[in-house]
């Protein structure tokens, strides 16, 4: 017989799968496309409603440009991708609360991997692709071989080629450098490989969080003594990582990936590869993709350790919230309404029955006092005290003065003495000349507008000293645009006195 039926079985079984039923579906070009569109290598998780939102604007466009598309709204369709398996929901804490959040599997990824493959245009075989298959399997053949001899005469030999090349170099030897053919086939194997990187991560979360799933159901629906259930889930915990192939593979890329300086080579190497003259032919978007790697490294990373440590938190809860004393107290109350029924049903008939309430009666109580008489509750405050003597002096007229604005009057009167006796050139020199408490910092505003009002001519370009004392005494010097006053502005400046001082 033919082995056609079970290979049948086998391919059946493969399109049973949700990647082989995404591309399988009416809709799955358009489903592809969504999430093309809404996740990418940065972008890996987004807000329920704004998925939402994003699928609703998405028919909308296609359907105003007249292309077929779902008549389903873009909430029902994201709940049927997420029923399908190809979308993952997850509470995630935000600013100010739990905000749930839409992510790919690993069969949507799976399935946008092989699209993007088929739709890119590269050659299957190339020298790159070949060296990495020969060096691969050199690499593991020798980790295979158990013979010694075996072992250490391929090591005499790559130490023999590469000092045979270093030697070459050292005596001036030309470095012949890689084209920009071979570089574009070394990137092409290169992005190949990593493209799978997500989709391999996702995987092994997918396989931690289906052990969180089976050991909580376990744990709930378990039936034998506690001790020996916490035994068996500790011992679960241990070989968590190693009871799956993903988390096995996992466990392996894991003991390299923490290398903090295997990753910084990996950095530099990547930058190296993008310092040849073929990245000038790669768009802004491929190279900032390629030299993020080492990011997309650490954060898958950091994913599949945050599911694990989720499965650890969801064991611990329950082992601290199983409280044996009320399991034992229910059983207690169980075992006696057992010998409560044993002595009833000794009288009873076949056919008694007992009218019980499921849940007790409430009480029927119009009010109940929150609050009781409390004496302290209606005391008045206590008098306060008589601090009357320890307060400070009162300020007198004059000091609260000096904690005002200009003395406009008092300036005037002083300007005009000034300038009439001949004893100043300038409004600067007639101030360096006034008593101490017209030499304030603020009666140079007061001096400035005097000033103004005359329009009295001014020098911006020389500059005079303000000499200010302050009313602690402390002195201030200020530079001042030169100003001057003529036989008029005096006459006006005097006018303005008699005026003031006849309101």
């Amino acid at each position: 017989m033919s082995d056609i039926a079970s290979e049948l079985a086998r391919v059946r079984e493969a399109f049973d799968k949700p990647t082989l039923r995404l591309l399988d579906r009416k809709w799955a070009p358009f489903v592809l496309a969504v999430f093309k569109s809404s996740f990418s290598r940065d972008r890996r998780s987004v807000a329920c409603e704004l998925l939402h939102a994003q699928v609703d604007a998405y028919l909308a466009d296609l359907r105003s440009t007249g292309v077929d598309a779902p008549e389903k709204t873009g909430r029902a369709l994201c709940v049927q991708w997420m029923n399908d398996l190809w979308l993952y929901r997850e509470v995630r804490d935000a600013g100010d609360g739990s905000e749930e959040h839409y992510s790919l599997t690993s069969h949507a990824l799976e399935a946008l991997l092989l699209v993007d493959s088929l739709a890119r245009d590269r050659a299957l075989i190339s020298e790159s692709r070949l060296s990495t298959i020969v060096d691969t399997v050199r690499h593991r053949a020798t980790e295979a071989n158990p013979d010694r001899e075996e072992r250490v005469r391929r090591l005499d030999q790559q130490i023999d080629e590469l000092t045979s090349e270093r030697d070459r170099l050292a005596r001036g030897g030309a470095i012949e450098a890689a084209s920009n053919e071979q570089m574009h086939e070394g990137y092409a194997n290169l992005i190949d490989l990593i493209q799978q990187l997500p989709s391999d991560f996702k995987r092994v979360e997918e396989s931690v969080a289906a052990m969180h799933r089976q050991i909580v159901n376990d744990f709930r629906g378990e039936e034998r003594p506690i001790s020996e259930v916490l035994d068996d889930y500790l011992a679960k915990t241990d070989a968590l990582m190693s009871s799956t192939a993903e988390g096995r593979a996992f466990e392996g890329a894991f003991t390299l990936l923490r290398n903090d300086t295997l990753m910084q080579g990996l950095k530099d190497d990547l930058e190296t590869i993008l310092l040849h003259p073929f990245a000038l032919e790669l768009g802004l978007n491929e190279r900032r993709s390629f030299m993020s790697t080492v990011t997309l490294l650490r954060k898958g990373i950091d994913d599949v350790l945050t599911q694990r440590k989720g499965l650890t938190t969801t064991l611990r809860e329950h082992i601290v919230n199983h409280d044996v004393v009320k399991d034992r107290e229910l059983e207690l109350v169980l075992r006696g309404i057992n010998r409560e029924l044993a002595v009833w049903m000794q009288t009873a008939g076949p056919r008694a029955t007992v009218a019980t309430e499921l849940m007790p009666g409430t009480l029927e109580v119009e009010h109940l006092r929150e609050r009781f008489y409390d004496p302290v509750a209606h005391l008045g405050p206590p008098a306060l005290a008589d601090v009357s003597d320890a307060a400070p002096t009162a300020p007198s007229l004059g000091d609260l003065r000096l904690q005002g604005g200009p003395l406009l009057e008092d300036l005037r009167d002083a300007l005009v003495a000034a300038f009439g006796a001949g004893e100043a050139a300038s409004v600067g020199s007639a101030f360096n000349g006034f008593g101490a408490s017209l030499r304030r910092p603020v009666e140079i505003l007061g001096l400035l507008q005097l000033a103004a009002q005359l329009n009295a001519s001014t020098s911006p370009a020389e500059l005079e000293s303000f000499k200010t004392i302050r009313p602690d005494g402390s002195v201030r010097v200020f530079d001042v645009p030169r100003r001057t006053l003529t036989d008029d502005d005096m006459a006006a400046l005097a006018a303005q006195n008699l005026g003031s001082q006849h309101d």
